[in-house]
C-alpha cells in the first residue's frame, strides 16, 4: 500500500486531512501523535492544526476512542496501569482522560495480574524470598503497583 506524501505544491489543508485520514484508516491515533506524523511529512503547523480540528469536528479523530482502544488493546497484552498510564502520556493523552479510559475499562486488575503471573511462572506461588522478589520485580515492570503484586503473590490461584 502506497503510503500518502503530499509534493511540494500540495501541503494543503485538504492534502493534510486525506494523509491524516489514512493514518486513522490503519488504527486510532491520538491528536499529538497525528500531530507529530503530519509534521514529519512536512506540512505546516497552521495546516495542521486546521486538518486536525476538523477531523475532531467530524468525529474522526477522538482522544477518548484512542484511549479506550488503547486500554484494551495493553490489557489484553497483560500489562498494569501503571505501564498502560505512561505510554498514553507518551501518546499526548492528559492523566485525567488516562484515568476515565482505565475506569471505563472496568479491568479486575488482581485477575488480570494473577493470570499474568501464572502465565510467566505457572500456578505454583513463590517458595523463597528470592524467587518471590523475581516474580514482583517482573509484575512491577508490567506496570502493576506495589499493593496489587502482594495480593497476586499471597494467595493460591484457583486450578479450574
Amino acid at each position: 500500500m502506497r503510503r500518502f506524501k503530499p509534493e511540494a505544491g500540495e501541503r494543503d489543508a485538504p492534502a493534510c486531512t486525506r494523509a491524516a485520514l489514512e493514518l486513522l484508516a490503519r488504527r486510532e491515533h491520538s491528536r499529538s501523535e497525528l500531530e507529530r506524523k503530519l509534521a514529519a511529512r512536512g506540512f505546516s503547523e497552521e495546516v495542521r492544526a486546521h486538518a486536525l480540528d476538523e477531523l475532531e469536528r467530524s468525529g474522526s479523530l477522538a482522544d477518548a476512542r484512542f484511549t479506550d482502544s488503547f486500554v484494551r488493546s495493553r490489557v489484553a497484552k497483560g500489562q498494569g496501569p501503571q505501564r498502560i498510564r505512561a505510554e498514553l502520556a507518551q501518546r499526548g493523552i492528559d492523566s485525567a482522560e488516562a484515568d476515565d479510559g482505565l475506569a471505563a475499562a472496568a479491568v479486575d486488575w488482581l485477575a488480570t495480574i494473577r493470570a499474568v503471573r501464572a502465565k510467566r511462572f505457572g500456578p505454583e506461588l513463590p517458595r523463597d524470598y528470592a524467587e518471590r522478589a523475581r516474580q514482583a520485580r517482573f509484575l512491577k515492570y508490567r506496570g502493576f503497583d506495589s499493593a496489587q503484586i502482594r495480593a497476586a503473590l499471597e494467595f493460591e490461584i484457583d486450578s479450574d
